[in-house]
Parts: structure tokens; sequence; C-alpha cells
């Protein structure tokens, strides 16, 4: 299975072309997907536990990332500071994160330090220590950057945006928790999450590098191997993202607006998601080349940038944007915004338009495979998504077989009847 695309301008200087996606299923039952890849002696492991913070209730909301923050700050008969020394003394990088959907893990190794590489990551996923000492400094941590953020008007639109657009879902709550919610994180709760969130039946694996099928499968059970069987982690309930068209403005005392808006998008298992992502590049996604980059910054010279991204959750999906603005331009730039959005809805685009997003589409695809790092991410979503392992060999025609009428059926369901949800935080001009 090639990793770039026949016919894209990368194929040819991509090394990693010709080698094959393999499926490998441990004596234990644990399978990961892997790419064989010697050019540089490094290996690339990239995993993850469905679940994530849609799990922590309200009044531990940051409890999922505060856990995974901590899964290297101790393990075995390693305290924090010893078990750092450990990775620094073999160049070892390691990183556990959480997002609302999952707990994800990273590790990057030279080859020739395996073994006590595969060891350290056992220790850290089996043997967690959770010391009072340790919860006590990472929570700390993450304080201090709420309280930091407590005045950044770009956090707190994106966080109010998720807020209002999932009122009452678990979505709402933010991923870090709050400063009223992380002060009572503490080491019986972690060690509460930890036999649910890491189990072996919800553990997705991608590895990358000097590492052949038979090695990486006696590593599969070796590092995974002693972690429950588990259930299924508790289903999210399905989410309807507010579509009402709510405008909220948070008095923050800046010179500039961070503008947000959003309105329901497409789970990625949807049939129109990838024409979803054309019509998104042409809107917002496409940088320089997008409506909205063309309208707000160029013509006008009302932000620096505007973008929008196609967000597609376990339980719903989002397509979200914003910019950000001098105050006493805020209302034109999100009048300016809404027009284009309902221009490009009731027109579509063109034939040129079109051709040239899906040419982008299709080139700058190669991007995201140029490191055994990137190669092993993007196969870990691809099989979070539930893609199949064919999908980089499918994915050109997906995105060649979009069409005209694909994208302005896209925009209608997009725009046709939902309204913008916006935030804006600042002291913006002209908005109510």
């Amino acid at each position: 299975m090639s990793l770039v695309e026949p016919g894209s301008a990368n194929a040819s200087s991509q090394t990693s072309a010709s080698r094959a996606i393999q499926r490998v299923v441990s004596p234990g039952g644990i399978e990961a997907w892997l790419v064989e890849e010697y050019a540089v002696p490094l290996i690339a492991v990239e995993f993850a536990f469905r679940g994530g913070a849609s799990l922590d209730p309200a009044d531990r909301a940051g409890a999922a990332k505060l856990f995974a923050s901590l899964l290297d700050e101790g393990a075995g008969p390693y305290d924090s500071e010893a078990f750092q020394e450990k990775l620094a003394e073999h160049a070892i990088e390691l990183h556990f994160s959480a997002d609302r959907d999952t707990w994800r893990g990273s590790l990057k190794t030279l080859a020739r330090h395996a073994g006590q590489a595969f060891e350290l990551l056992r220790l850290a996923l089996t043997e967690p220590r959770f010391d009072d000492s340790a919860v006590a400094r990472v929570r700390e941590q993450l304080l201090a950057g709420l309280r930091h953020e407590a005045n950044d008007p770009d956090t707190l639109a994106s966080r109010a945006l998720f807020a209002r657009a999932f009122s009452g879902h678990p979505y709402a709550q933010p991923v870090k928790g709050s400063i009223d919610t992380v002060p009572a994180l503490d080491r019986d709760i972690f060690l509460a999450i930890k036999p649910a969130a890491l189990t072996r039946v919800n553990l997705t694996v991608s590895v990358v590098g000097a590492i052949d099928a038979a090695t990486l499968s006696a590593q599969l059970d070796a590092v995974f191997g002693d972690l429950p069987a588990g259930g299924q982690v508790p289903a999210v309930a399905p989410a309807a993202p507010l579509a009402s068209g709510a405008l909220e403005v948070i008095d923050v005392d800046v010179p500039q607006t961070s503008l947000r808006f959003a309105v329901p998008g497409f789970l990625r298992n949807d049939p129109d998601f990838m024409a979803g992502i054309v019509f998104n590049h042409i809107l917002g996604g496409g940088a320089f080349t997008s409506r909205l980059f063309q309208e707000v910054r160029e013509k006008r010279g009302l932000a620096y940038g505007v973008s929008t991204s196609l967000v597609p959750l376990r339980a719903a999906g989002l397509l979200v944007g914003g910019t950000a603005t001098k105050n006493e331009r805020a209302a034109e730039s999100l009048a300016v915004i809404r027009a284009e959005i309902a221009r490009l809805t009731a027109d579509g685009p063109d034939t040129d338009e079109l051709a040239k997003a899906k040419q982008y589409l299709i080139g700058s695809y190669p991007l995201q495979f140029d490191n055994s790092a990137k190669i092993a991410r993007q196969l870990l979503q691809i099989a979070l998504d539930d893609l199949g392992i064919d999908y980089i060999d499918r994915r050109r025609g997906l995105v060649e077989a979009v069409t005209l009428a694909d994208v302005r059926r896209v925009g209608e369901r997009l725009f046709g009847t939902s309204k913008l949800l916006v935030i804006a935080a600042g002291r913006p001009e002209g908005l109510a």
C-alpha cells in the first residue's frame, strides 16, 4: 500500500512510497498497523484509547487531561525525576495527552534503545505511580495555565463556542477543566480512572520505523499485554450542536476582538465528508486562496488571517471558523464572513475553484507523511476513524470524485438552515 499517492508531485522522491502498511496481530490478540522503514534507525509509536475528556463528570472536568499528563511522571520503581532521567539517558521521547474522545500516547526512540523504550512505556501504562508530589506539581502547572488563559480572548472564545454549541452535553466541558474543578482532582481520582481508561479492547496502535513484524508482535504483548481486557467505554450520546444563530459577547479589555463561529458539521463516516473537505477548503480552509481570506484580508485588510475547518468528533461534527480583528472592525468582519458564506452556499464554486481545491488536497497530502512520526500519527487517525487500512490508496479517488453538485449540496447541508453560532471576545463595536 503506497504512502504517497501515485502521480503526486512528491511521489518519486518519497522513499516510503512503495512500502506496505502491514496489519500485525500479536499472539495475545493486540493489533497494530506497521510500516517498516530502515532509512533512519528510529521507531515511532502512536497509540490511543477511546474515551478521553468526554467521560469526565461535570464536577471533575480536566480529570482526563491531568490523568494523561501524569502517566510519565513516575512509574514502577522510578519516581518522576528518575523516570525522566531514564528517558533522557536513552534519548527517548514519551508523551501522553487527552482530547474529547481519546487518551493518546506517542513514543519515539532510536532502534538500539527500543528495548528500554518499550519497557518504560509498559511501566507508564501499567504501573503509573501518581505520587502526591507529582500530582500537586502537575495540577498546579495546569492551574497556572488556566489562570493565564482567563484573560486570553482566543481561548475564551474557543471555550465558549464549545460550551454554547454543546450545552448540556459532555463536549461542552473544557478538556483542561476549569479553575473551579481542577483543584479537587487528586490521586484517588486517577487511580479510579485507570482500570477503565487503559484497556486492550479500546486500544489502537500504529508503528513506523526500523522494526519488523515479528519483533513488533512480541513487543505489543510485552507493552500492552498486562493491561486489563476491559469493556467498551460508555458511548457518548449523539450531540446536536446549536444552530440557532446565537451571538455571545465576552467582555475582555483588549484592543482586538477574537471571533469564533460554528455550524453543525459532519461525522467522519458521513458520505458527504470528503465533499465537505473540498467545500471547506474553498470557503476558509485553503489558507491564502480561500474565499474568506480573499474577502476579509486581501480586499479589505480587516484581519491578518481567517480560517475554517471541519471538526469531526465521535458523537457530533462541527464546521468552525475564526479570526481576530480590531474592536471597531469586528462587526464589519462578521458581516463580510456571513455574506461570503451566503454567496458560496447559494451559488457554489466555479469549475476553476473546484479544480484548484482538489488539486491542492491531492498534491499536499504527501506532506503529512514526510517523517516517521507523521506517518504513525496519520495511520493512527485513519484507524480511529475506521476508514480502512487501504484509505491512503483510495483517498485520491475520493477527492477526484467530488463534483460541483456535491459541493453545492454540502453547502446547503451546512448553511441552508443552520445559522452561525458566534462568540466574540473583546470589546467589539457594533455587536450586541
